[in-house]
């Protein structure tokens, strides 16, 4: 199939948009030619995703000058400059693939399946487990009551407990649940667990649930088995939930792949580029309804979903969590409470709408700061190692007593922060992507910060299975955009002291020399590919990932905004200027040295 592909159109149907690219072979490479845009039509009153594809490539085909539909038909395939080789989509629209997921143990078999079904790209909307300390009709109604769109149930390893297990299938039984979409048909459930409990746990849920059995999600205590769960996820979601939204069953039939959930996709490309550079890697997405963020660390992929975290449909959630203090705190003006409240009123109602004015646009990347931040912190809590397994400690572990919770993400061993979603994507300016995202994740050492330029790694991600190699190459030419390497002090002291100083040696032989106080945070110009060394030696307390006072020196390489570094501490603490300067001054500068505003005295009142 791969050889033949030399004119490919991919679309992610996303909660808010959907966004069309259209791929072309060009002599031995492959590269994104052009891309078009439409509003999601998921919902009344068009109610069909179809209508919104349609549009985008309406859009397609005038940039392009290529014919793709006849009438509503794709033309296949590509002959000249009409038709395309084929079509591939991702989908998120419809609130994405919500499930729920039980398991015999909270923090054991619950928790494998929570991971399986967040790393196949679900929302997972509850979790239901033996010691969860809910009563038994506590727990029945709970699943009537959510109608998720399917559910995974896990426990036990094999040969191991049978009776939890078996009893939370009979919960699922007695709650006898309908699915969210598709009333006449029966909920998907996914069994998972100890392989001796198939058998009863087929009796109990074979004529209430369209029951698929696989692979034991934990066949031994020490070993996770995620990848057939993951598999099934997926699976069910195309034949059961897709099957059944507005439109998709048309949509699926004009596509020559199965549809993959957005995040799924978002995943493959993640794993792709930690795979291909041996390297530590955090992406995230941010939409309009939910924040994904996803990691490798040393091999081992992990995905979050903050459903509640979004920028439009779910944005008044951001506030509700996090405060409006701390929205307010990234902003270098006054503006009243009320003020905030009904411009992200306005946000939620009309979620198609981008800032008209400055201070619309500073007030949305405040908050996107926050919901970077928030998505970031549940990652941290669920990334962590297998619960349950006995590990060998020597005597300072023993007396240190590290536990088992210890998250995964090592910010000192980061390698590269890549961005996406349409706040990180389309901002006007790259440095105010790089800023969001360096002020929301707070890198260690030295830490390369990148954003996915048009929201392509969905698109890829579904290419990659049946074309790694156009799918690989359309990512590094088209796809990424390198912003430029972070180097940040891991520690902080007293605000407005001396820190470091560093000197920075360009490929030409120019040197550069400066000195930051705690508080600073500079930008020097290092173009995209070209390399520099840095030498950097920060005061006796101060540390930036070698130990306290120990120099730094490695070679890096530049982005577009240029070499970042970073002396304003770890963690940021922005009231540590307090009675010093004012937080709207201390915030312009910041934002001057990015460049990422038009110049403007913020911090006197608009």
């Amino acid at each position: 199939m791969a050889e033949i592909l030399n004119v490919i159109v991919a679309t992610d149907c996303g909660s808010t948009t959907t966004k069309a690219i259209l791929i072309e072979k060009r002599g031995d490479e492959y590269r994104q030619t052009y891309r078009g845009e439409a509003p999601t039509t998921v919902e009344a009153p068009f109610e069909d995703v179809t209508r919104g594809v349609l549009n985008a490539f309406a859009e397609l085909e005038e940039l392009s000058g290529r014919k793709i539909l006849d009438g509503e038909k794709i033309i296949t395939p590509a002959q000249g400059n009409t038709g395309v080789d084929i079509y591939i989509s991702t989908s998120s629209a419809g609130g994405g693939l919500q499930m729920m997921v039980a398991g015999a143990v909270k923090t054991m078999s619950a928790q494998s399946a929570q991971k399986a079904a967040l790393g196949a790209g679900a929302i997972v909307m509850d979790v239901i487990a033996s010691n969860d300390k809910r009563l038994p009709h506590e727990k029945i109604e709970r699943i009537r009551d959510l109608r998720p769109d399917m559910i995974l149930l896990s426990g036990g390893t094999d040969g191991g407990t049978v009776s939890h297990v078996v009893e939370l299938a009979e919960f699922i039984g007695a709650a006898n649940p309908r699915p969210r979409l598709g009333m006449t048909f029966q909920l998907p459930v996914i069994y998972a667990g100890n392989k001796e409990a198939r058998d009863r746990v087929s009796d109990v849920l074979k004529d209430k649930t369209a029951l698929r059995i696989t692979d034991n999600l934990r066949p031994l205590l020490e070993m996770e088995n995620l990848g057939p769960a993951r598999l099934e996820i997926q699976n069910l979601f195309l034949e059961h939930v897709m099957a059944h939204a507005p439109g998709y069953k048309k949509l699926m039939s004009w596509t020559g792949v199965p549809i993959m959930p957005t995040p799924g996709a978002v995943g493959e490309m993640i794993q792709a580029i930690a795979r291909k550079d041996n390297i530590n890697v955090v992406g995230v997405d941010i939409g309009g309804a939910t924040t994904d963020v996803f990691s490798v660390f040393d091999g081992i992929f992990n995905r979050t979903v903050s459903a509640n975290f979004g920028m439009s449909y779910s944005i008044s959630n951001v506030i509700a969590e996090t405060g409006i203090e701390n929205i307010i705190r990234w902003l270098p003006f006054e503006i009243d409470e009320a003020d905030i409240r009904n411009r992200i009123k306005n946000k939620m109602i009309r979620p198609t709408t981008i800032p008209q004015l400055l201070e619309d646009l500073i007030l949305e990347h405040a908050i996107a700061r926050e919901a970077l931040r928030l998505s970031f912190v549940q990652h941290k809590a669920l990334a962590v190692g297998l619960k349950g397994v006995q590990k060998l400690k020597d005597m300072s572990e023993s007396f240190d007593r590290v536990t088992e919770e210890e998250t995964l993400i090592k910010m000192n061993n980061l390698d590269l922060i890549v961005g996406s979603g349409g706040v990180l994507s389309h901002a006007p300016r790259r440095s105010q992507a790089m800023m969001m995202m360096i002020d929301a994740f707070q890198p260690q050492g030295i830490t390369m910060i990148a954003v996915d330029s048009i929201f392509m790694m969905p698109h890829l991600g579904v290419l990659s299975t049946i074309n790694e190699k156009a799918a690989t190459e359309v990512f590094e030419k088209d796809c990424l955009i390198y912003l430029g390497p972070c180097v940040s002090l891991t520690n902080s002291g007293k605000f407005g002291s001396h820190c470091l100083d560093c000197v920075i040696t360009y490929s030409d032989g120019k040197r550069t020399e400066d000195s930051l106080s705690l508080g600073e945070i500079k930008v020097f110009e290092l173009k995209e590919g070209e390399k520099a060394k840095v030498e950097i030696s920060p005061a006796n307390k101060f540390d930036l990932g070698e130990g306290k006072g120990k120099k730094l020196v490695k070679e890096v390489v530049g982005g577009v905004v240029g070499l970042v570094i970073d002396a304003r501490g770890r963690p940021l603490n922005l009231d540590g200027s307090k009675g010093k300067e004012p937080k709207e001054k201390v915030l312009s500068e910041w934002n001057s040295a990015f460049d990422a505003y038009p110049t403007l005295p913020f911090y006197e009142k608009l």
